[in-house]
């Protein structure tokens, strides 16, 4: 601590609080307006900085260690930095992540005296910026005065930690380096808080209860689940067991509940479910829904939303039919909920008879062509209790949620705010936190086109990411919901941007499979491969997709396509 400033300015008040908050990496792209914040948060010997390629990588990085280290922050300059910015802050707000953008702006001099500055739309109403952050975040605030800026700057990490959403900090360029006092107790900020104790006793109870009256209960478990913490997933497993029930996962929660405990029935994702797990959901008198998001992509457009009551258990609160329960936290509901409720396995032996046999896959010989399914097959063997696997938007989502995850091994997907390219910044900031994991990116040519320049930032820190590049020249996942010739991209020489990336001291390998051996010798080199990225362009036919992403695209062009409804209707 002997390091740390006598004297505290704003820059080192929030410094000092990212710091004390756990975040070890801050994502940065400079700009004259943040320049003199930069140097303070460099200065805090706790926080290593990053810099990004450009501003949308940098904020979808920070999403990316959101994810794996609970809370992230985004540091960019007025406008042209923090409108680009807004997008990866638009994911965490999607998924649940509390990330923190930081902007620069302007001298707070610059509004009384009416000028035109660089950076900004050419008026001089300079507030656009936070007024449009406040829609996009659960706490957006503007530092007008240093004494303020330990009370906006509090307020807003306590917001978005409590939310698990992102919250805005701006504060101008002549106020970072502005005395401001000290930090008080970290508590102030991140002391959570607990279930009212008489709400949660009552909700257990009256779930209990209303669980008991039925015959054919089920789990229905999604993506919030983590984003909730508090031990909730370990509380999932304890109450699962205590009913014995069948239990399946959304898309978006893979990996959320072990795929090798014996109550998993698969991903329910309506007609593109796997193992049979919609044929339970549906003939379920009782669906817990815990943590779940039913959105359009998740319902395959609508047409797999549950037709019974619903009792969904959130991340704050508690709601089923005939009830409403206030302050509840999700894990503490969980848990109190397994030492009340019956056994009831009538989900499990009803699966039992209807579950599908195990799939035998075909291995492709050396010499075979590449497709889709021996990717899959490859990639499947890869996976192991230390991989974290990215599924990009579009065919890879629904390759990657047909693989079998062994135990320890996790899963990351964008579901609902669908960004293609987000898996590669993504991927870079979450193993920036994790470095012990071994990281598995499964993106498609159009995607990785839109934010290729971060593979350099896994160059620069020496990170051994490998990306599966499935190569079918286009948007496949478009093209399912609605062709045209604006789906078509141009093709690149991935491998070779990749190395071009390694300037005079990198390390990065780019590497080409066109066949199924080609496919296994690239993989090899790529675990040899451990200080740098290492990308395999894999060649497939442009009409190779799988079944899932046809029927899925289908169903979400026909939600699509709906005629707008007459008023009355």
């Amino acid at each position: 601590m002997s390091s740390l400033p006598t004297k505290y300015t704003v820059g080192d008040y929030l410094a000092e609080r990212l710091a004390q908050i756990g975040i070890r990496h801050h994502f940065v792209v400079p700009g004259d307006y943040n320049l003199v914040l930069l140097d303070k948060l460099q200065a805090n010997p706790n926080l290593t900085e990053v810099g990004c390629a450009n501003e949308l990588n940098c904020s979808l990085a920070a999403e990316g260690y959101a994810r794996a280290n609970g809370v992230s922050a985004c540091v960019v300059t007025f406008s042209v930095g923090a409108l680009s910015a807004f997008n990866g802050t638009g994911s965490a707000y999607a998924e649940n992540l509390p990330l923190i953008l930081i902007s620069g702006s302007p001298n707070t001099n610059d509004a009384s005296q009416f000028h035109l500055l660089h950076h900004t739309l050419g008026t001089t109403d300079y507030s656009y910026q936070l007024e449009m952050a406040k829609k996009i975040t659960c706490c957006a605030v503007a530092v007008a005065r240093a004494h303020e800026a330990p009370r906006l700057i509090d307020r807003a990490i306590r917001h978005a930690l409590l939310a698990r959403k992102p919250c805005y900090i701006e504060i101008p360029t002549n106020l970072s380096g502005a005395e401001c006092v000290r930090p008080g107790p970290i508590s102030a900020v991140t002391d959570p808080v607990t279930s009212d104790k008489a709400a949660l006793e009552a909700a257990a109870s009256c779930a209990s209860e209303y669980l008991s009256g039925k015959l054919k209960p089920v789990i229905l478990v999604g993506p919030k689940l983590r984003r909730a913490g508090d031990g909730a997933e370990q509380a999932l497993i304890k109450l699962a067991e205590a009913m014995g029930c069948a239990v399946a996962v959304q898309p978006a929660a893979k990996g959320m509940f072990p795929e090798d405990h014996k109550q998993f029935v698969g991903i329910f994702w309506g007609t593109v479910s796997t193992d049979a797990a919609d044929s339970i959901v549906h003939w379920a008198d009782a669906l817990l829904c815990v943590g779940t998001v039913f959105t359009d992509y998740s319902t395959v457009g609508w047409t797999a939303m549950p037709d019974i009551p619903l009792m969904a258990a959130e991340m704050d609160h508690v709601t089923f039919p005939g009830a409403h329960f206030s302050r509840v936290r999700l894990g503490e509901f969980l848990s109190h909920l397994a030492t009340t409720v019956k056994f009831n396995n009538s989900t499990m032996i009803e699966y039992n008879r209807l579950k599908p046999d195990p799939v035998l896959v075909r291995t492709a010989t050396p010499s075979d062509e590449l497709t889709r399914k021996e990717i899959s097959r490859q990639i499947q063997a890869l996976l192991d209790s230390k991989t974290t696997l990215f599924v990009e938007t579009g065919d890879s989502w629904f390759n990657g949620v047909q693989l079998k995850l062994p135990p320890g091994a996790l899963f990351e997907i964008e579901m609902a705010w669908g960004h293609i390219g987000w898996s590669i910044p993504a991927a870079f900031g979450y193993a920036l936190r994790h470095p012990d994991r071994k990281i598995i990116v499964m993106v498609g040519d159009g995607s990785f086109q839109v934010t290729a320049q971060e593979v350099s930032q896994m160059v620069r820190f020496n990170l051994p990411i490998t990306i599966i590049l499935i190569n079918n020249r286009g948007y496949t996942i478009e093209v399912e919901i609605h062709d045209g010739s604006y789906n078509k991209i141009k093709n690149w020489n991935y491998a070779l941007l990749v190395q071009a990336f390694n300037g005079e001291d990198g390390n990065a390998k780019g590497l080409t499979a066109k066949t199924a051996g080609e496919l296994q010798d690239a993989i090899k080199a790529a675990e040899e491969n451990t200080k740098g990225p290492t990308l395999i362009e894999c060649s497939i036919d442009q009409d190779d997709c799988s079944r899932e992403l046809i029927t899925w695209g289908h169903f979400v062009a026909a939600a699509n396509a709906r005629p707008p409804r007459l008023p009355g209707i």
